[in-house]
Parts: structure tokens; sequence; C-alpha cells
């Protein structure tokens, strides 16, 4: 729960030139001393990797050894006593008072012995704090010092600056009068704050500041009348810096309020105002306990102001969105999940949006999870949920609920390499779905039907017991087992008019074998010693076809093929369909190791499946029909004699690049079914670059909806890159593009600018929103926009953190923070 405050202010202006010349806004601090002044100790070649302060602030030993208890320990050259029992100390002076020790020329001690006058130039240092000056009044039984001229320095802090006047008062707290305020290097005047009034108090990690004003690179740029700001990582509550977004026709300003309500739990309230929609009011509220954490946000308008002609329109109705995350643990192996999350409707995050890094929102997930995690036994008990945010939602396109779901999971093994295991679930499907008896629902002018299988709640009950023998050796392994899928149902189709039955059950065998063997031998190659293997690889597996036409479809689909699918039994996911197989899969694999380290160089294989007979349970689920011919994808899928020929390769060329390549071939049609290709580059200094290739046969992938599956073969590149230019200065850029409709998908570029004192993020994009119709370019539509935050280092940042959006486009690149120094 690290948020840290940004910014506290009571009101904010703009600042007009004239109005810095006179009055209460005219503060002057005197200039800055050299950095070999302010115990600043550049780093040379020294300088640590991923350093960005060219040096850093060291406070030297103490000249005097501490006094005991509140006495007072001096050294001086001369000593001279003066009427009164004056006491004058001249030459090189030095007093310390517990923490305290004050360098100067000349210091005079009247004979009440509870002040001393010093003459500058002086030093005077306390726990991490150095302040030069030209003169001081110091009292000898308390911390309370004034000093004209001072120039200081907190070490731990790195911040610096220069006052008319600072005063320690007794309570430990510093207050300056016409003194500035700033994390940059001694030298630099990037950013400072300058007020008449600056009260900083260490202790407590805060500052205020009256009549404040903001210069960067001397030119003032923003006004407080009073300001309050972080002296250190601590939470402070108080106002956060202002979003601010502008397009050709609105402007959207939100401004943050953060609460530090206790060490556990804090809260941020975010009044909005967009110019053509109205004002909304959003918010988050954060807690931590020892067990349990948890965080709720959400936002609300009132009367949208939005176009009453837009297609869907929203005006004059209420907006709103609510997400509540919790976890946390009932027992050690007891963890629980709950989330709810809901929008007032399917655009509203289309309008109104989340953060710059943060996705697209296509849903608001529901969930209460507990889980039991047990020596033998797995338990979960869950209800789940989403809304899908489209709109219009199609009735057929609701998603289901699980009302609940109630797993079990177990397995027991000997040492004679026998196993078994148990798995079982029962789970209630429910959505609510609104047609008429003949399963028809209308959209606009049109009639739509739901069909059968997805038209009726219910509870389904699925046990899969296993048994089997693994014999696991270096040199090889073998592993026959028996699978047994028992599933029924108890469905309800509600006003529905069907002759399907509403109980319903089914049984399956599945038969698999599982072996391979493998080969080594040392291998030199470019003068270094290797290990390689050489491994063969067998796997049949047989399921019988069952008659599954009247199941219902609740999470159940078609999986696409790949080099995993060659080693699986299973052809769909979820437990509504099982597909009938009975398969011979070969493959053979080889890996290069070093023989060093046993760390992998390099694996490549190469496999195919062969079928004995026709694959008859599709979506459909009927045993004795195949699909028609006509439908040419889902004809030749059911009876190909062998799958596509599967190629894998995963080269570590050097420490550096790695590639990673797979090409699934029909050796039948000679076509490429499906391939991908990546090549990645990571430098020790920061440097991150990926190239990407892929290419999809039109139809490959059965598991999509209609409404997402291509109708055309695609084919994109995608390039990404991350260049540390500088220690400060990296380059970011991605594109994606297209190349069957010869079009750009995505396109960023952006720069982060981190230094010492301040940093900056510049980002912009351009990309295709697909409209929620991936299957058609017709209705899709372009997207750009810019975004830009820059942090002053010890006052916070303008603009929403965008460092998660650069790590989720560059794969492997890894930001600095901004707001660290």
């Amino acid at each position: 729960m690290g948020k840290r405050l940004s910014w506290t202010r009571t009101a904010l202006a703009g600042l007009a030139s004239a109005g810095l010349a006179s009055g209460p806004l005219s503060a002057a601090p005197p200039e800055s001393l050299p950095a070999d002044q302010l115990d600043w100790q550049p780093w040379g070649e020294a300088r640590p990797a991923g350093e960005l302060c060219r040096g850093r602030y060291v406070m030297p030993d103490y000249r005097l050894p501490p006094p005991s208890g509140e006495q007072v320990a001096s050294e001086s050259d001369n000593v001279d006593y003066g009427e009164d029992g004056e006491t004058l100390l001249g030459g090189e002076v030095l007093l310390r008072r517990g923490d305290a020790q004050l360098e100067a020329p000349r210091v005079r001690v009247p004979g009440s012995r509870e002040t001393a006058y010093a003459e500058g130039p002086l030093t005077l240092r306390d726990r991490g704090l150095l302040v030069r000056g030209e003169s001081a009044e110091l009292s000898l039984n308390s911390d309370a010092a004034s000093i004209d001229t001072a120039h200081y320095v907190a070490h731990e802090q790195r911040l610096r600056g220069d006052a008319v006047r600072l005063a320690r008062l007794e309570d430990g707290r510093y207050r300056l009068t016409e003194a500035s305020f700033t994390t940059c290097e001694p030298g630099s005047d990037v950013w400072r704050l300058v007020g008449n009034d600056i009260l900083l108090d260490r202790v407590r990690g805060v500052g205020t500041a009256k009549h404040a004003r903001l210069e960067v690179g001397r030119v003032p740029v923003f006004y407080w009348p009073w300001v309050r700001f972080p002296l250190d990582d601590r939470r402070q509550t108080g106002f956060l810096w202002p979003l601010l977004g502008l397009s050709t026709d609105s402007l959207d300003y939100a401004q943050p309020f953060y609460w530090n309500i206790a060490p556990n739990h804090d809260a941020t309230l975010t009044p909005r105002w967009i110019s053509d929609r109205g004002l909304l009011l959003g918010g988050e509220y954060r807690y931590l306990f020892d067990q349990h954490a948890g965080q709720i946000e959400g936002a609300y308008l009132a009367n949208d102001d939005g176009d009453p002609d837009a297609d869907p329109s929203y005006a004059g109705e209420d907006r709103w969105y609510i997400d509540y995350r919790h976890a946390g643990r009932l027992a050690p192996r007891t963890p629980y999940r709950l989330r709810y999350g809901a929008a007032s409707d399917g655009s509203y995050f289309d309008d109104f949006g989340r953060d710059f890094g943060q996705g697209e929102v296509s849903n608001m997930p529901r969930l209460a999870q507990v889980d039991h995690r047990g020596d033998v036994w797995q338990l979960q008990a869950k209800a789940q949920g989403y809304q899908k945010l489209d709109d219009p939602l199609l009735q057929r396109d609701k998603p289901f609920y699980r009302l609940p779901s109630l797993t079990a999971d177990a397995r027991w093994s000997q040492d004679s390499g026998f196993y078994q295991q148990w798995r079982s679930n029962v789970t209630y499907f429910w959505r609510d779905v609104t047609a008429d008896e003949q399963g028809i629902y209308e959209v606009g002018d049109r009639r739509l039907r739901i069909p059968v299988t997805e038209a009726a709640n219910g509870t389904r009950l699925h046990l899969a017991p296993a048994t089997g023998w693994r014999m696991d050796e270096s040199w090889g392994h073998l592993e026959p087992r028996i699978d047994w899928l028992a599933t029924a149902y108890r469905l309800d189709y509600g006003n529905r008019e069907t002759d399907r039955d509403e109980r319903l059950t089914r049984s399956v065998p599945v038969s698999t074998v599982d072996g391979g063997l493998v080969f080594e031998r040392e291998l030199a190659l470019g003068g270094r010693d290797y290990r390689q293997t050489l491994e063969p690889r067998v796997n049949y597996a047989y399921v019988p076809a069952r008659d599954q036409t009247d199941f219902p479809v609740f999470d159940t689909a078609e999986q696409a093929f790949s080099w995993n699918q060659l080693w699986s039994p299973y052809r769909f996911s979820g437990s509504d369909r099982v597909g009938d197989l009975n398969r011979v899969s070969l493959g053979l694999s080889s890996r290069l190791l070093a023989d060093e380290t046993g760390r992998e160089r390099l694996s490549v294989g190469v496999g195919q499946a062969y079928y004995l007979e026709d694959r008859t349970i599709d979506m459909v689920g009927d045993p004795d029909t195949l699909p028609p011919e006509s439908s040419f994808d889902r004809y030749y899928r059911a009876t190909r004699d062998r799958s596509p020929l599967v190629t894998r390769a995963d080269w570590r060329i050097t420490d550096q690049w790695r590639t990673r390549w797979q090409w699934l071939y029909d050796d039948n049609l000679e076509q490429t079914e499906s391939t991908s290709l990546g090549v990645q580059y990571l430098s020790p200094a920061g440097h991150v670059l990926n190239l990407g290739y892929r290419w999809q046969l039109q139809g490959f992938d059965p598991s999509q909806e209609d409404e997402d599956r291509l109708t055309y073969n695609r084919e994109e590149y995608d390039l990404s890159f991350a260049w540390k230019a500088t220690r400060q200065v990296d380059l970011i850029g991605r594109v994606i593009y297209d190349n069957t409709n010869d079009r750009a998908l995505d396109q960023l570029a952006g720069v982060q600018w981190n230094d010492c004192c301040y940093g900056l993020q510049l980002v912009w994009r351009e990309w295709i929103d697909d409209n929620d119709t991936a299957n058609t370019i017709e209705d899709d539509l372009t997207d750009r926009g810019v975004f830009l935050r820059f942090v002053f280092k010890g006052l916070g940042g303008v603009g929403g953190e965008a460092a998660s959006f650069f790590e989720q486009a560059v794969p492997g690149y890894r930001t600095a923070g901004l707001d660290l120094p």
C-alpha cells in the first residue's frame, strides 16, 4: 500500500509573470553554494550501474566526540573573557551538543550561558542535515537555532535549498524564510519550490509552504497560496497532481485527493469534470491486514450530458462502475478470494476509459472462492460469473454463472510406480435469457435464435477417476493410464419448447499409453563442450464416441492443434464434450545442454499424429454423422488421416539472443496451417529488441466465437524495442502490422527521461479498435492519443503512470519508476 502523496494545496492558480514581481510572491532566496561545500561527492568511475545521480551527499564524521547528557563541548584556537562573564571564542571554533555541531571562526557566549552567537561563514550539522550560513544564534539549552543567509542539505532525502533565514524550532521543525527547496544535484536548477515561509517537519516527513511558486529552469510556472509536500516516502493526506486530457471537442480534468487514514488504510477521491459529459466522482479505498487485503474502486456520473443522437446514446442516464477485490487466508492452507465488478452499461469504459497503461476492459468479473490445499486432497468451492461489456449484448452471448461450483481432487502414489487420481466437480450453470418458446428474441429489427444446446440452465456433475503406472528413469519413461469420465446433467429449459431430456448421463473411458527414450552423447561445438540428447516419443490415445447431441454447451470449446495436443487425448476444453479419438502420435526431440551448468541452449522437436478413425464428435455431438462436405474446414478436421506436421525450436543463441519457432504444416494439402517466429535480444545494459511473425490459416482456431473468427488468413509482424540511449533516456517503440489487410494494428512511440531530480514519459499511440467484431474490418475504428507524464522527484508528478504499459508492450523491458531517485 505504498501510494505516495505527490502534492497538496488549498488553491491553484495560473501565474502571470507580472504577478510575481511584487507582494508575497517576490521571495528571493540567496544563490546556491558550489557542490564541494554541500557534502557532494561525485561518483566518478565508481558510479554504480543504474545510478541516475552523478554523485551523492556524504556527511563527514563529527569533529568532536559527543558530550555526556545535555552538556556542551567546545574547542577553539583562543578564548577571551569579557565583562559580565561573556566568553569570546576565536580562530577555529567547534561546539557540540547532542547531535548538533557548530563550526565557525568566531562565537560569542554571554554570561547567562543560554545562547551562543556565531559569525560566519559557519557550518551547522545535525542528524544528516548540513546548514551553512553567514551568522547564527543558537540556544545552549535546547535545539533551537536561527541562521541567516542559509544553505541546507538533507543527506538521506537528497534535498537541498537556500534561505534568507533558517530557524530550527524547539520541537525539531525547521522554518525557512524566503527559501527554496529542490532534489536536483548541486549546480542544477531544473526545478525548485520557492516560498516566503517554508516549514519542514522531518519527524513526520512533511513540509508546508506559504505563497509558494514552482520554478522550472528559474521560470515560474505555478503558484500556491499554501502547499504541503512530502519529504520522504511516507504517505501524506492531501491533493495529488491533477490529470488533464484534451481532445478536439472536450476537456477532461481530474483532481485526486488522497486520504492517509491509517498505516493500513487509505483512500483516494477523484472528482473529474468532462466538458461534454458532466461531473464524474471516482474513488478508491484500500486496506491491509495480516491475513487479508482488498480494495474497492468505482465512479458515478449523474445525468450524462452526452450526445443524444449517438448510437448507443446514454444522454440523461446515470453512468457508473464498481470493482471490489479482496483476498486472504482462513488458515495457512486455506486461501480465499472475493471479486465483484459491475458497470451501468456495456459502453462505460469505451466512453470514460481507465488509466493509460491498463488494457481494454471487456468484462467485469464476479467471484467468491475458497480453496483448501491438503497433502492429498485439493478442495475448492466458488461462485463465479462476469458481466460482459457489449452493447447491445445478445441473449446468446450472455455468460453462464457458476452458482456454485464445487471441486474435489486427490492423488495417491505408491513406490511401485502405480498411482490413482480422483477429480470431481459439480456446478450449477445459470444465466438470465429472455426468449419465446421457440428460442427467438429480438434485437432492433432482427429476430435471432438461441441454439437449443445453449438454452438450458442446469447442474452438471463430472467425475473423472484415473489410474496408471509410470516408470521414469534417466534413460526414458513409460506410462499407461486410463481415465473414466462420468458426467450427469439435470437441466431446465424454462419456457422453451423442446423434446430433449432434462436428465442426461454419459460415461467415456479415456485410454492412453505414453513412452519415450533418452539417448545422450558428449559433443564439442565451437570449442565448447555440450551434452546432446535424442528423445523419441510415442503416444497412443483411444476415446470411443458417445452420443452428446442433447448435451448443453456451458463452458466447452474445441481446441486448436499444437505441439501439446500431440500428447493429449482431449480435443475439447471443458466437460460438455468428450471427443472421440483413435490416434498414434510420434515425436522426436533433441536438446543441447551446456556441459558445465546443464543449461539448455537448444531444443528442437518434430512430431505428427496419425488418426486410425474419423472423428465424428464435434460441438454438435452427433456420433453417427460427419460434418457436411460443404463445410470444408470442419469436414477436413474430422476426416483427415494425419495431423499437421509440428516442428518447433527454442534456441538460446547467446546469453542475450534467443529465438523461438513453431510451424504446423499440412503435408497432405501442402500448405502451412500456422507458423510463429520470435526473436528476442536482452542486453545487460537494458536494451530490448523483439521481432515476431505470425501466420494462421483461416479457420485454424475453432475455439473462437463467430464474431472473433477471422474470415481471412492472418499474417502479422510485431516489432518492439526499448533502447537505453543514455542512463537517463529510454526510447520505446512498437508496431504490429497486419500484412493481410495492409494496415498497422498498433503503433507506439515513447520516450522516458529519468534523471536524478525529475522524470518524463511521452507516448504517442495509434491503434485499431475492432468494434467487438474481429471477423470483419469494415466497422473497425482508428483510435489515437498522446500521453504525457512528468515527475519532480520529491514532489510528485502530473499524468498517469505508463511504466506498466511499456513493460506490456515490450516483453523483457523493465523500467525504473520515475518516482525513484
